[in-house]
């Protein structure tokens, strides 16, 4: 008989690639997929392997604002009752939720109707929707040891990794290519909007202080906002710098499968996309996060002896400088660490994360 998940995600790339990659695997097994989102998942969601995609009104919480948060309790008091409604419509075995305020009607509502639900955590640290959930959820998929959260639910933990997209798993079978002496040093530097403004500003100066030998050798591909292409393409050109800057890369997973090293922020997509494809990274978590999660992330990977992490507060040109000419002049650094990377690398988190669904699945129905 055929089974049915309704998979529930923000809809926002790092929500929403994790549920895409789990819809993937769960087709193949025959299941039929619906998504419960928010109305970004236009952007996001457009390809997205789902017979239905349900709009459901959720809202952001403002501790600060009195006014702001009894407008997001009403409003996640009525996508409640639509996600009460789509779920007995659709008769779902599972839900899946991916994290994001979209996910709580969807989340309570299958408690409320006895539908086995399961919380998936991109972070190192859960997220303030997924430890409101927690408590009521059937199971806690995690991508990455949690290490602040799930106090008390350590018991509903299970380890499956972060699912990743198709395009990821195909770069991942690219091994990697040491530098050799002399050779071209090719560095991809990311980082999304925030980031890419951070790295706008920062690499330039960074980059102009490797001695001009070896910056002759970088072949540089950076994510730069629209804003700042033009003030970077000039800095690099002043450096005599080989780069290639666009404000998006369709193909970022094979950008990184071609890279010696790259710099980024540590978001959970960002890092469990470095270990599965397998290359050495220099990390740069997003300052003053409410939960710091970046920097849970971050330590993941440096633990391994995968990434080197560098905090923005404080830093310096010469942080980075330093440290690319130190793993430049030994390619031997960056060809152990791109191994430890691959080591936390988890290709088969959506097989994995498929499994506890259907384990899941054997689970009381919805209530009638």
């Amino acid at each position: 008989m055929t089974k049915t998940v309704l998979l529930t995600a923000g809809g926002t790339g790092g929500h929403l690639f994790p549920a895409q990659a789990l819809a993937h695997a769960l087709i193949k097994r025959g299941w039929k997929v619906h998504l419960a989102t928010d109305g970004r998942a236009t952007q996001y969601g457009q390809d997205f392997p789902a017979e239905t995609i349900q709009i459901i009104p959720s809202a952001t919480p403002s501790v600060k604002n009195p006014l702001k948060m009894a407008k997001a309790a009403l409003k996640l008091a009525r996508g409640y009752m639509v996600a009460r409604k789509v779920i007995k419509t659709l008769k779902p075995d599972v839900v899946v939720g991916f994290g994001g305020y979209p996910t709580v009607p969807p989340m309570l509502a299958a408690r409320s109707l006895g539908v086995p639900s399961c919380l998936h955590e991109q972070n190192g640290v859960m997220g303030r929707a997924n430890r409101f959930l927690g408590k009521g959820a059937s199971a806690i998929a995690a991508s990455f040891p949690i290490l602040k959260g799930t106090e008390g639910l350590e018991d509903k933990v299970r380890l499956t990794g972060n699912p990743v997209r198709p395009a990821v798993a195909e770069a991942a079978k690219q091994p990697y290519a040491p530098l050799i002496a002399d050779g071209v040093f090719n560095l991809v530097v990311f980082g999304g909007s925030q980031g890419a403004r951070f790295f706008s500003e920062y690499m330039p100066g960074a980059l102009g202080r490797l001695p001009e030998a070896m910056r002759a050798r970088i072949k540089l591909v950076q994510q730069c906002r629209p804003e700042d292409l033009m003030k970077v393409k000039v800095g690099y050109r002043e450096l005599g710098l080989s780069a290639t800057l666009a404000p998006f890369f369709a193909d970022m997973p094979a950008q990184i499968a071609g890279a010696h090293l790259v710099v980024c922020r540590s978001g959970a997509s960002s890092v469990s996309e470095l270990a599965a494809i397998g290359r050495p990274s220099i990390l740069v978590p997003l300052p003053g996060t409410l939960d710091q999660d970046q920097h849970a992330n971050a330590k993941v990977l440096e633990s391994a002896g995968g990434a080197w992490v560098l905090q923005q507060r404080g830093m310096r040109p010469n942080d980075i400088s330093d440290l690319l000419e130190d793993l430049i002049a030994n390619p031997e650094k960056l060809t152990a660490a791109a191994a430890a990377a691959r080591g936390e690398g988890k290709l088969d988190a959506a097989e994995r994360l498929a499994d506890l669904v259907e384990e899941l699945a054997g689970a009381t129905g919805v209530a009638q």
